[in-house]
């Protein structure tokens, strides 16, 4: 089983439109409610993959109610922690002639202490039945910080491979824990950590010091700009075509599903790259998060250049060795 752990859900009421204008009325336009948050966008896309996954979500009274039951048109399996305070909203407004996407967020919900060690306790007994778990998204106040910190450390009591998508306050913690896998994006990396890794010594140096972790593999994109990543002790340099973005939220997410899927379906280490690199580019072509198709993935998938850098080989199996 694949365990996707979302600690900061959301609930987008998105409004289409062919003519937005910033000022006044707009109507009538149609809407929809959907489910997000990463680890929710994360799983929505290893379903449109052919990857069933379970997940585990806090929930409020009142969003909360939607937002369970968008998950449940979606037929994406969740466990909840109720909570009193509500779950976040985002309400999304998509121009389809411009190609914009406006945004406008909610706070993040407060989590209390109690709702947070019921989580922690409900993630002990599921870890322990599952074979890969997923820490996506941010964290929404400081009694979630220790969250995915402890998931990540159950992950290497009960054996399980442990992926991590994070960034703010708690992202220090969670690198210290030692995932299996990380992926990073850069400008969040810098915010949360306060590093700079704008040079290709500084990116290395950087993935070098996840490695020293014990952390397999790291991926450090940087939007639709190249990227680095490594395979243990061995730095690539990764770059792909430019597409028609249309909007790049969930980007990271259907990036990260890559991995999972790649991981699941034990790829190479360079069809996993070209695999999450053709999801994340697909992604930005869509108006939907997270629903690119395996016939969108092989129109990129070839164009992904992969140069490894720094460290030589010459015969080594890039086979994830997890």
């Amino acid at each position: 089983m694949i365990l996707v752990v979302t600690l900061n859900p959301l609930l987008e009421l998105r409004f289409k439109t062919s003519s937005f204008v910033h000022g006044t009325s707009n109507r009538p336009l149609p809407y929809t409610y959907t489910a997000g948050g990463k680890g929710i966008n994360v799983s929505r896309q290893l379903k449109q993959l052919g990857l069933k996954s379970f997940n585990l979500s806090f929930a409020g009274p009142y969003h909360g109610k939607k937002y369970r039951e968008c998950l449940e048109l979606e037929q994406l399996d969740c466990a909840f922690v109720r909570t009193k305070d509500d779950t976040r909203v985002a309400s999304v407004i998509v121009d389809s002639e411009k190609r914009e996407v406006t945004s406008f967020f909610s706070a993040d919900s407060l989590i209390s202490a109690e709702e947070a060690q019921e989580f922690k306790s409900k993630l002990d007994k599921m870890i322990r039945n599952c074979e890969f778990v997923i820490f996506a998204g941010s964290s929404p106040s400081t009694s979630t910080d220790d969250i995915f910190p402890y998931g990540i450390k159950l992950a290497h009591e009960y054996d399980k491979v442990s992926v991590l998508d994070t960034y703010g306050k708690h992202l220090a913690a969670c690198l210290d824990a030692a995932p299996t896998i990380v992926h990073n994006n850069i400008e969040e990396t810098e915010k949360s950590l306060g590093c700079s890794l704008k040079s290709e010594e500084e990116c290395a140096a950087y993935l070098a010091g996840l490695y020293a972790k014990g952390i397999k593999q790291a991926f450090l994109t940087n939007g639709s700009e190249p990227f680095y990543a490594a395979n243990h002790d061995f730095l690539f340099h990764v770059s792909f075509p430019k597409v028609e973005q249309f909007d790049s939220t969930g980007s990271g997410d259907a990036f990260t599903a890559g991995l999972v899927y790649a991981l699941y379906h034990d790829q190479i280490f360079k069809h996993m790259l070209q695999l999450a690199v053709s999801l994340g580019a697909g992604n930005a072509q869509h108006e939907e998060v997270c629903t690119v198709t395996m016939d969108e993935i092989e129109k990129i998938r070839e164009q992904v250049t992969i140069v490894q850098t720094g460290k030589q080989l010459q015969l080594v199996d890039f086979t994830p060795t997890i």
